[in-house]
């Protein structure tokens, strides 16, 4: 017996990053150098004590289970317990997709059942942050709640992209409402919820048996306990968390590793953040590179200029390329005299001689409507002297001196 298990959504498609989900599911994006996207709530999970924990995949799992593993990287790689992959299967009746993030716990209870938790952690694969979980599950039982969710105060004019809640004096929830048009405060849900087990799989069965239902948390079992009447508390974070669903937002997680004003620690011992080691030898930095502010991580060979950029594994930037307020991501190439400005670089792409990508947003002059993050998928050739305007998304190989 388990008293709580967590069961982590990473099966969405992640349609908003566009060029960088082709291929991938949005947890397994590269972050940080040297992490991917669901390390943060793995990590999260073995910090606050949480030995098991179950992983909901369905859009391109491949990368996301490959790199998953045993989840020895970890330390979930027990025999009772640890991480377990939990795709869409095959049943006597026939087999379904995940069609929402209620239905796809609803599908796993027998997998929930066989540790008999009394509580239910459930989680998103797609938020940079650290929490300990632990601390939400005490709150949870001191107040004798059914469920408690996380929630963070978010910018006013943000709000209508959230779950938006109202609370009393004691934050008992009163009222919540899934990305309101016109929201009545700036208490946003951060995906994470706790459930008492036996509620939870009540609402989820009673759930499952609504053909009007569109199977979601926030749409569909929150508003329906709220109905109900059940003890349903807020818990305040006020820590550094960001959505990373969005080119922009994923963009501005990167950089604010690298801003002194934002805290948010990677290098706390306290809390470490684990991931699966790609085995590369030392970072090179070559005796003509010129690297400002930014980080490059093992594996990556620097002999051009880097400024207030992110650098993963295996990239090289070659003598004469200028790379600026960018993310490289691991593998990928710039060539001698491409410029890289204000990107993102997905995997093992290869920036030609000569070529531009991006514009620093000082070059724009009044036409900054038009300005925004270049993004280049994975594997993509960016030919010599070709230029990739701002906010151009390239998914097929662009020719040599062309402009998209």
């Amino acid at each position: 017996m388990k008293e709580t298990i967590a069961m982590l959504l990473a099966g969405g498609q992640g349609s908003r990053l566009y060029a960088l989900t082709q291929t991938v599911a949005k947890p397994a994006v590269p972050y940080g150098g040297k992490y991917r996207i669901i390390d943060f709530p793995l990590s999260n999970c073995v910090n606050s004590g949480l030995d098991t924990v179950g992983v909901l995949t369905q859009y391109q799992p491949l990368e996301l289970n490959t790199y998953i593993g045993d989840g020895s990287p970890w330390d979930l790689d027990r025999i009772f317990g640890g991480v377990h992959v939990l795709p869409p299967y095959q049943k006597s009746e026939g087999s379904d997709w995940y069609v929402g993030t209620a239905n796809a716990i609803y599908q796993n209870v027998p997998f929930i059942e066989q540790y008999s938790p009394t509580y239910v952690l459930i989680l998103s694969g797609d938020h940079i942050y650290k929490m300990n979980y632990q601390k939400m599950i005490n709150r949870l039982k001191d107040m004798k709640a059914e469920c408690i969710i996380s929630v963070i105060e978010v910018p006013m004019e943000e709000a209508s992209r959230f779950g938006i809640m109202s609370v009393d004096s004691k934050n008992r929830i009163t009222a919540f409402e899934e990305k309101p048009e016109h929201p009545k405060s700036n208490l946003a849900s951060m995906g994470i919820y706790a459930f008492k087990w036996d509620t939870l799989r009540r609402y989820l069965e009673k759930d499952s048996n609504d053909p009007e239902s569109s199977n979601d948390f926030g749409k569909d079992i929150i508003p329906s306990m709220l109905a109900a009447g059940e003890m349903m508390y807020a818990y305040s974070f006020d820590g550094y968390w960001k959505d990373v669903g969005t080119i922009d937002s994923l963009w501005e997680a990167n950089m604010d590793l690298i801003s002194p004003r934002v805290p948010f620690d990677l290098w706390n011992d306290d809390w470490k953040i684990y991931c699966r080691n790609p085995g590369k030898p030392p970072q090179y930095i070559g005796n003509k590179a010129v690297l400002n502010n930014s980080i490059a991580t093992a594996g990556s060979s620097i002999d051009g200029l880097v400024d207030s950029s992110v650098i993963f594994d295996g990239v090289i930037i070659e003598e004469g390329a200028v790379v600026k307020d960018s993310i490289v991501m691991p593998g990928s190439i710039v060539e001698s005299g491409a410029v890289v400005q204000y990107s993102i670089i997905a995997e093992n792409s290869v920036i030609r001689k000569g070529a531009k990508v991006g514009e620093r947003p000082e070059n724009v002059g009044d036409a900054f409507d038009e300005w925004g993050i270049a993004v280049i998928s994975s594997g993509i050739s960016v030919g010599e002297n070709a230029v990739v305007k701002p906010k151009a998304m390239v998914y097929d190989s662009v020719p040599e001196g062309e402009v998209w």
